[in-house]
């Protein structure tokens, strides 16, 4: 048995828990030693028993997705890994019907029957414990000088896989100009983050080096630790309790891309408000059930239609993401490497779980070190 912890929604509890240790039982599995599990708000907010599912024959799920980990044991069919690297896990696995096309093409993060699981959120149990099992295709490989800023991957895939999108998406058009590396898509452009966060700044850090005139848009008043960070990059913080949205938008001019990273309905709908001609606005965030908020709906169909805007959600991230998440950190480390590191405000033991996850929270990222 090993220590974990997890939630019981039927007993309302959040506690340590004795979790029997996983066994390899496939030729293609890989056993990981936890080393760093970083805390969200989504695990918050399954602590309030809104959400987060355990597995079939369990009364309880371990929590935890944003995982850093070193390969201890591996099976006969493992090809990709060797004991002792450093990898980090995705989060969702798929749905079992054929189908399902998204699934069955290991693009789960766009499954379309609802049925898939998630790592410590939905139906399997997740990565705050000592050790777990997980196939090799869904694990990706950890640079070794990327050790201490790694926990990081997972919230940035969020960002990695909204650009992944509006890339896509801005095929539509001509956005860019002729012969722009393809690793300089916002040359030129101004995006606007919704939120200081972990993923609202790993957001504008994806941003820059992407050449986007980047601008933080959050409530705390500046100077703070979050809008010192930010401007450490390069980027504006403004805040939404000295400025108005649409002071925001006069300062700033045609807003092309809008990240948010708040999951706040009320601010997200006025900011959407004012984005610019032929602008993509990328939902990230999931609201907690709160009462309807008043919005100016026609102005926003409106824009949308006679200044060609487009609106995604996107939700959990592929392989691509992943990979493209640890390129980036090791951008980031050479570019901003004190701003990468205090990202993670701090690091504590498993024992301290309660005041992470129940208590009032300080500070950017906490992270749970297990080794």
């Amino acid at each position: 048995m090993m220590r974990a912890v997890g939630v019981l929604p039927g007993k309302r509890e959040v506690r340590l828990i004795e979790h029997e240790a996983p066994k390899i039982s496939a030729t293609n599995q890989v056993k990981i030693r936890s080393l760093e599990v970083g805390v969200c708000g989504t695990d918050r907010e399954i602590c309030t028993f809104v959400y987060g599912s355990p597995p079939n024959g369990f009364d309880y799920l371990v929590l935890g997705h944003e995982s850093l980990g070193e390969v201890i044991e591996i099976g006969d069919g493992v090809s990709r890994f060797k004991r002792g690297d450093l990898v980090v896990p995705s989060v969702r696995r798929p749905c079992p019907h054929a189908h399902c096309l998204p699934c069955r093409e290991e693009k789960q993060d766009f499954c379309f029957t609802g049925d898939f699981t998630e790592r410590g959120i939905k139906m399997t149990h997740g990565f705050m414990t000592e050790l777990y099992v997980d196939e090799e295709k869904y694990l990706t490989y950890v640079p070794p000088e990327l050790r201490d800023v790694a926990v990081l991957v997972e919230p940035l895939t969020v960002a990695e896989k909204g650009l992944a999108q509006v890339r896509k998406v801005q095929q539509r058009l001509p956005w860019v100009a002729p012969n722009t590396r393809a690793d300089q898509i916002g040359k030129g452009k101004t995006a606007v983050v919704l939120g200081a966060g972990p993923v609202g700044i790993l957001g504008a850090m994806v941003l820059m080096v992407n050449g986007f005139k980047t601008c933080v848009y959050s409530r705390s008043k500046a100077p703070n630790p979050k809008s010192e960070l930010v401007e450490s990059i390069g980027a504006k913080y403004i805040s939404c309790e000295v400025e108005s949205v649409d002071q925001l938008a006069e300062r700033i001019g045609n807003i092309d891309l809008v990240y948010e990273a708040v999951g706040t309905a009320k601010i997200s709908y006025d900011v959407l408000r004012v984005l610019g001609l032929n602008g993509v606005y990328v939902f990230t965030g999931i609201p907690a059930p709160r009462p309807p908020v008043p919005v100016d709906a026609d102005l926003i169909m409106r824009n949308l239609v006679l200044k060609n805007q487009v609106v995604v959600g996107t939700v959990n991230a592929d392989r691509e993401a992943f990979e493209g998440a640890i390129r980036d950190l090791g951008i980031f480390l050479k570019r901003w490497p004190n701003a990468l590191r205090s990202l993670i405000t701090g690091r504590y033991k498993i024992d301290q779980y309660r005041d992470l996850l129940l208590g009032k929270v300080s500070g950017i990222k906490n992270v749970i070190a297990l080794a």
